[in-house]
């Protein structure tokens, strides 16, 4: 037997073991209590703008809360083989998302961790080291943070800063990209520490 398949041995050992829980007492089926949760903003949305980049702020505050507590091992924990992915992959993955949005909407971007050698990069450069997480982090928000500037650019969500898709087509489809991918999140954690909700 090697020792990629003793890893896995153990660790499915070690998920099995696990007790799921979750810190809300109200539902109890919910990851944190809603006086608690940091994406119950209190804002209406009134309109369609408002709408799309409500949802974008809730789907990236659910990333943060899924990785929230974890260490570098943890964040880099890879699900069950032979997938790469993890939520430190997730959290790099976004950035490479984010950035991504801009690149369909016209601007011409590299890519941040793939590569024409390694086109999974973003996942497979996800060492449990902290610098690496620590910058997995920096990059994710630094290109968020880049992504609202450019949104606000612009009055008219119907915009085809590409000539082509609409920005709001666009907006979207990283809205898309966001829910899908906090269903892994919800997956990988529970395998992590057995924290389970929403």
């Amino acid at each position: 037997m090697n020792s990629d398949s003793t890893s896995a041995e153990h660790a499915d050992e070690a998920a099995a073991a696990l007790t799921r829980w979750t810190p809300a007492t109200v539902h109890t089926d919910m990851w944190v209590d809603p006086d608690d949760d940091p994406r119950a903003s209190g804002t209406e949305t009134v309109d369609e703008r408002s709408t799309l980049l409500d949802g974008l702020r809730h789907f990236r505050l659910t990333v943060e809360m899924k990785c929230a507590g974890l260490d570098a091992e943890q964040m880099a924990r890879r699900s069950v083989p032979p997938s790469t992915m993890s939520l430190l992959g997730l959290v790099r993955h976004m950035a490479e998302d984010e950035r991504h949005f801009r690149r369909m909407a016209g601007q011409d971007l590299p890519r941040i961790y793939r590569s024409a050698e390694d086109r999974d990069g973003d996942w497979t450069g996800a060492v449990a080291d902290p610098e690496v997480v620590a910058d997995a982090w920096r990059q994710w928000r630094a290109e968020a943070e880049l992504t609202d500037r450019f949104i606000a650019g612009f009055a008219d969500l119907g915009a085809r800063p590409a000539g082509d898709v609409q920005l709001r087509d666009i907006l979207v489809a990283q809205i898309g990209e966001y829910a899908r991918h906090c269903g892994h999140a919800d997956l990988l954690r529970e395998r992590i520490d057995g924290r389970v909700g929403q």
